[in-house]
């Protein structure tokens, strides 16, 4: 008895963990109410896949924010540095801090792309393995005694 209560709590516990992730203006949201992105990530960990996918996202946007923000900091200092002394205004820094924001552009701009794969992805495998494609539960029984038959 012991081990059949504990495989239905935990049939219902994997079933109610898998819910379909909504991203609504960048933020992720499981029946409405918004999840952080450590809990999006556990959701994720599933599905290898998508987790993959959902990384690849992440990991291009802290680099790109790096880098853009690596170039922000070069540019500004440079214009201070020219404002300040006597040198000449468009240094080495600008040039160095422009090229950074140019290359940060196209990283940061495939982020959403391959986060959003990742999350469809997901969805679409909880959508296949719902309790509404073919569950079954029956009661069985033999000579050897009576059970319980559970088919996904």
């Amino acid at each position: 008895m012991k081990k059949l209560f504990f495989l239905i709590v935990i049939l219902f516990s994997t079933v109610s963990f898998s819910q379909e992730i909504e991203i609504k203006g960048g933020r992720y949201f499981v029946d409405g109410q918004q999840i952080s992105s450590r809990e999006t990530r556990e959701k994720l960990a599933t599905n290898p896949q998508a987790l993959a996918l959902f990384k690849k996202g992440k990991s291009k946007e802290s680099t790109g924010t790096l880098l853009l923000g690596l170039g922000i900091a070069f540019t500004v200092g440079d214009l201070v540095k020219g404002l300040v002394s006597d040198e000449d205004y468009p240094g080495a820094g600008t040039y160095i801090g422009a090229g950074l924001i140019v290359v940060s552009i196209p990283i940061l701009s495939g982020k959403n792309k391959k986060m959003r794969q990742g999350i469809e992805l997901y969805n679409e495998g909880v959508k296949k393995t719902g309790f509404n494609d073919n569950f079954e539960f029956n009661a069985i029984s033999n000579q050897k005694g009576f059970g319980i038959q559970i088919k996904f």
